[in-house]
């Protein structure tokens, strides 16, 4: 039986599965390296010492060749439709172009393709090399107000940069697509704390209240849609934003979601859950300015991705074993997502909403 408190949408009912992106549900890949290393040298020429890194979906390494140079070797999930995966690539193509910060390049195969296929265990794989941006997670420092209206002014740039692209695939069906957030609710089962449970569940049911009924009048375009400080890159010297990494959960949306979604990572250890998302959302306005409309749907959204972020964490905690390093590293990530989303519930829609125009009104 869906947990429910008033009411959930009649999509709620579907199962995720058949309603989301179903390479999130899949296990990621797991070739042997000795057929990713010869699939590489073949179709990129490219070869060297591979690191294994943690992915939701993919199966990725860290390639230093001989002369130093590094990539990113993704082996994509056969769950995965290959107009998804040409969006992706062609996402960062465009952005290559374009003044934004820095973002992974593209390496083209040996025969000029922007991918390949590599097969294993009866199942056809797309294969692809992107460049290694070096830099230090923000989620490896300690966050303050500079640093967080760097990410805004960054994040404004980038969403700016993705204005006027579009493309066949822009439309993934994806568990962390907030447009999607209320089909989450057959999942809320495996949120076993009660309270936690009646949290997440009053965040989704305010998203289908008072975000829904806006979706269409909303500014959308693609956005990268995971803007956490995982995927943002500083200069290890500066503490400046340079880059930022894995379009994976790029889509069409509303251009607010993204803002919504970086903010919902801005949660330090600090007990007012506003000190660093004003200034970051006031640094994106003043870079790329935001609706009045938009600003006020900033609560609902944030709750919302916070409602994923904990509901998709409980899911994996029955849903994968518990060796699964993608596992682990959410657990340790997202640990203090429930009690940030107690403390924005705790300012409520009023308070929030003026406090945000307050920062941003110049």
């Amino acid at each position: 039986m869906i947990y429910s408190v008033g009411r959930i949408s009649d999509t709620a009912a579907m199962n995720p599965s058949e309603t989301a992106h179903a390479a999130v549900v899949a296990e990621p890949p797991s070739l042997p390296l000795v057929e990713v290393e010869r699939a590489v040298q073949r179709q990129f020429g490219l070869g060297g010492v591979y690191v294994p890194l943690v992915s939701e979906r993919d199966q990725n390494f860290r390639l230093r060749t001989p002369s130093d140079s590094e990539y990113v070797v993704k082996i994509t999930s056969s769950a995965e439709p290959k107009i998804v995966t040409d969006f992706h690539i062609a996402a960062l193509k465009h952005l290559e172009h374009i003044a934004v910060p820095q973002v992974p390049t593209v390496v083209r195969t040996l025969d000029g393709q922007d991918s390949a296929d590599i097969e294993h265990a009866g199942a056809t794989h797309k294969l692809r090399v992107v460049s290694y941006l070096a830099g230090v997670p923000l989620a490896n420092v300690q966050m303050d107000h500079e640093s967080v209206r760097d990410l805004g002014a960054v994040l404004a740039r980038l969403d700016i940069g993705l204005q006027d692209f579009s493309h066949a695939g822009e439309r993934p069906r994806l568990l962390w697509d907030l447009q999607r957030a209320t089909e989450l609710s057959e999942l809320l089962d495996h949120i076993t704390d009660h309270g936690v449970r009646l949290a997440v569940t009053k965040a989704l049911q305010d998203f289908e209240d008072f975000v829904l009924p806006e979706l269409d009048h909303l500014r959308s375009q693609v956005i990268h849609g995971d803007a956490n400080p995982g995927n943002v890159l500083l200069d290890p010297h500066s503490h400046r934003v340079t880059g930022v990494i894995d379009f994976g959960d790029a889509v069409r949306a509303p251009l607010i979601f993204d803002v919504a979604i970086a903010a919902a990572y801005l949660r330090g250890a600090r007990a007012d859950p506003l000190e660093l998302i004003t200034p970051f959302v006031d640094a994106y306005h003043a870079t790329n300015p935001l609706e009045d409309a938009e600003i006020a749907l900033l609560f609902d959204l944030l709750r919302a991705r916070l409602a994923t972020t904990i509901t998709l964490l409980f899911w994996r905690l029955s849903a994968r074993h518990d060796s699964d390093a993608y596992r682990q590293k959410t657990l340790d990530e997202e640990a203090d997502a429930v009690r940030f989303l107690e403390a924005v519930d705790a300012i409520g829609r009023v308070e929030f909403a003026e406090r945000l125009v307050q920062a941003t009104l110049r």
